[in-house]
């Protein structure tokens, strides 16, 4: 793959679309560094993120304060490729501000609620994993939970540049429909639609 500049890649979506797995994957393969946000977070603040949002009054008012951390991660990589996995609000108010400072390709994950649910993780206030085993009425629960997520964040995530289905995709599927993207990109250098 040839880019001919630095080219940061933002992928955005719902909790558990698959965006720190399939970021990684496509990082790893394409030779640039790996970001996730809220583990980026975290390291700064060496806190978990719900205590760090326990701290704050709204989400707006926390991601004001956190966006510093994308600014940062963005100012020490402007010579660099990288692919950084956003939290659902990703493309809201301050992150989105910072964001558009820059000439990112955003790129929004898709899947099925069934899918995602699928891939649901839970983690404790420390942010450790926790494992859990849904009986039916959770599943439901947390079904519904989900198709509220993707219908919230779908004004959202209107705004990224591509919007990739991984709807029945494995890790490895979705990121080679990603590289396709990169690639016709890089070839034409223009257009947005795939």
């Amino acid at each position: 793959m040839a880019i001919e500049r630095p080219l940061n890649i933002f992928l955005v979506g719902v909790s558990c679309v698959g965006k720190t797995n399939i970021g990684k994957r496509l990082a790893d393969e394409i030779g640039y560094k790996f970001f996730d946000l809220d583990s980026e977070i975290e390291r700064y603040f060496n806190e978990s993120i719900s205590c760090i949002q326990s701290q704050f009054l709204s989400d707006y008012s926390y991601r004001k304060s956190v966006s510093k951390v994308l600014r940062k991660i963005i100012e020490e990589n402007k010579d660099n490729n990288f692919v950084m996995a956003l939290p659902p609000s990703g493309l809201r108010d301050w992150y989105y501000k910072e964001l558009k400072k820059t000439d990112p390709l955003i790129i929004a994950l898709n899947d099925s609620p069934e899918n995602i649910l699928k891939r649901i993780t839970f983690y404790d206030d420390d942010s450790n994993k926790i494992e859990k085993k849904l009986n039916k009425r959770e599943k439901q629960y947390y079904l519904r939970d989900i198709e509220k997520d993707i219908a919230f964040f779908k004004k959202y995530n209107a705004n990224a540049d591509y919007q990739i289905n991984i709807n029945g995709l494995n890790i490895q599927e979705s990121v080679k429909k990603l590289k396709a993207l990169i690639n016709t990109l890089d070839n034409i250098n223009q257009g947005n639609s795939f």
